[in-house]
Order: structure tokens, then C-alpha cells, then sequence
């Protein structure tokens, strides 16, 4: 059941993170206006199943009374929120409380905050740090997400007989450019058969960047709101009818390659590498499912 949307309210970011599923950045523009922000609100309100949704970037603090307006907006239409920050604003948990305390008093449901070596290095006192323990100090319910760099992962390998990957970094985006290492165990392709982490048949939420992509997965778009509204996309969607997703559904990135007739190499890290790195090759053949370009590294 569709009952979620992330707004990717900005695609900037203070950081340039190795692992960014959407290669975001100082230098990454687009973000979405306030008019843009209340029409999007307004065809939500004609999908009866969404219940939450979630405010990320990018970093959304950047643009923070619009962050408030868009966290307004979706209270006002009784819509669960959240947030996904790297917390850059929290200098001290003093400073962190009022930063927060506005999304409290609009009734912010949970503040995710990003707490790892990509974002803030090796320091145990860190943004990350003071903000949780202003969130505590609130009630406002939230946690920490923590990533860590790729490797392999001994006690699962042995459980399973195989190499495991740990850490949680996913190879989309820029990871594939800056994480992927010659130590990783790699795959022949053909063994990739399924997306084991997106529900591309029934997706349970979407993200929706300020050009009008809304996400199934990073970079693998439904349509464009902008040209077609969001409610008769999701109305609409058929994943056998998606010159992308149909394939994958069916037989995995194997087949989406397979069907392409896409040149590639024979061994990848996981089904994230290759599906990325097909539909990488792909992007000028779907530009309107395949984007925006900037999430594979390449210019609008």
C-alpha cells in the first residue's frame, strides 16, 4: 500500500558524502518553492492511503522556514512528519533545542539524524551527538542512522558460506564511484536476478525531487509530477508497464540488461552495483524514468 512521500526538499547539501545515494552537494541545485511545495500537498490529499511524510534533501535545514512551511502544510492535511538531517545546525545541544523546538510545536512525529564517519568523522562529540541528546531532552522521538564504510563481513560469511558486505552504504549514486574497492567479493551478473530492497510492484513511498521526479528508487523515476499530477501517477503505475521497473520486477537488473542489450562487465558487487550501472547506460534512451542526471554523476 502507497502511504509515504519524501520530499527531497532540497538536492544541496553542506556535505559531498562518498556514500550519497544522489551525489548531492554544495553544488547540486534544485529545490522546491513554497507554490510548488502547497501543489504537491494538494494532490497528496487526493491519495487516500498516504499517511506520512518524510522532509530530506540534500540537507532540508538549509531551507529551514521553508522546512517549517512544508511541515505545516502536511499537519494541516493530517499527515504524519519526519525529518532526515546531518544536524550541521546543532553547535551545542542549546543551539540544538532551538533548532527543534519549532518542528515540536508543529507536532513532528520523528528527526532522524545522521551519525557516522561520512558525515562527521571519527568524533564522538560531534553535531550528531548534541542534537540526539536535544531530542531527548524534547521528547521528540528520532534515533541516529549510522553507515559505515563497505567490507566484508566475517561472522555472516561464515554463517552463510559466502562473502557478506557490511556497513549499510547501498552502491548507488556516488558510492559506486567512491566506496566500490578491489577487495570487495563480486558476483558474475547473471546471478542478479531480483531487486532484493526496492517493491517496485506495490511501493510503499516514493521520493519526489524539486524537478518533478518522483523516486521508486534513487534515480529510477514513476514520471514527473510536473507534467503528469502525482495523484494520477500513482492511480496509474503499473510496474509491467515501466520500461525499467517491468524488467526488473521479471528477472532482476540481469534481465533490465539483457533487454537493453547493454554492454557491461561480468562481475559486480551486489544487485545495486550492476542495476545502477545498467540503468546508468541507459539514461539518454529513458530520460524521463532515468532521472534526474545528476544522480548518476552526469550533467542536466
Amino acid at each position: 500500500m502507497f502511504t509515504g512521500v519524501h520530499f527531497l526538499l532540497t538536492m544541496s547539501c553542506n556535505f559531498e558524502c562518498d556514500h550519497c545515494f544522489l551525489f548531492c552537494s554544495p553544488h547540486f541545485e534544485g529545490t522546491f518553492t513554497v507554490n510548488q511545495l502547497r501543489a504537491v500537498h494538494d494532490e497528496m490529499s487526493k491519495i487516500d492511503t498516504i499517511e506520512m511524510v518524510y522532509y530530506e534533501g540534500g540537507e532540508p535545514f538549509l531551507y529551514y522556514p521553508l522546512l517549517l512551511e512544508g511541515i505545516k502544510m502536511s499537519h494541516e492535511r493530517g499527515f504524519k512528519t519526519g525529518v532526515v538531517t546531518n544536524s550541521y545546525w546543532a553547535l551545542s545541544v542549546e543551539d540544538a533545542k532551538l533548532w527543534l523546538k519549532p518542528l515540536l510545536e508543529l507536532g513532528i512525529s520523528d528527526v532522524s539524524v545522521s551519525n557516522d564517519v561520512f558525515h562527521h568523522g571519527e568524533e564522538k562529540e560531534n553535531p550528531a551527538t548534541k542534537a540526539l541528546v536535544a531530542l531527548k531532552g524534547l521528547g521528540i522521538s528520532g534515533g541516529d542512522i549510522c553507515i559505515e564504510a563497505p567490507s566484508i563481513d566475517i561472522e555472516k560469511t561464515q554463517e552463510r558460506g559466502e562473502p557478506v558486505i557490511g556497513g549499510g552504504a547501498m552502491f548507488r549514486g556516488r558510492a559506486v564511484e567512491k566506496l566500490i574497492t578491489d577487495d570487495l567479493p563480486r558476483k558474475h551478473w547473471e546471478e542478479f536476478t531480483e531487486c532484493p530492497h526496492e517493491e517496485l510492484e506495490k511501493p510503499g513511498r516514493v521520493h519526489a525531487d524539486p524537478f518533478g521526479n518522483i523516486h521508486l528508487c534513487q534515480g529510477l523515476s514513476m514520471g514527473n509530477m510536473w507534467k503528469t499530477p502525482l495523484s494520477e501517477l500513482v492511480k496509474n503505475y503499473k510496474a509491467d508497464s515501466h520500461p525499467i521497473c517491468g524488467p526488473i520486477v521479471k528477472g532482476g537488473p540481469a534481465l533490465l540488461a539483457k533487454q537493453y542489450q547493454v554492454d557491461h562487465e561480468d562481475y559486480f558487487v551486489d544487485e545495486c552495483h550492476f542495476c545502477y550501472t545498467v540503468r546508468k547506460a541507459l539514461v539518454d534512451k529513458f530520460p524521463e524514468y532515468l532521472a534526474p542526471k545528476q544522480v548518476y554523476g552526469l550533467n542536466q
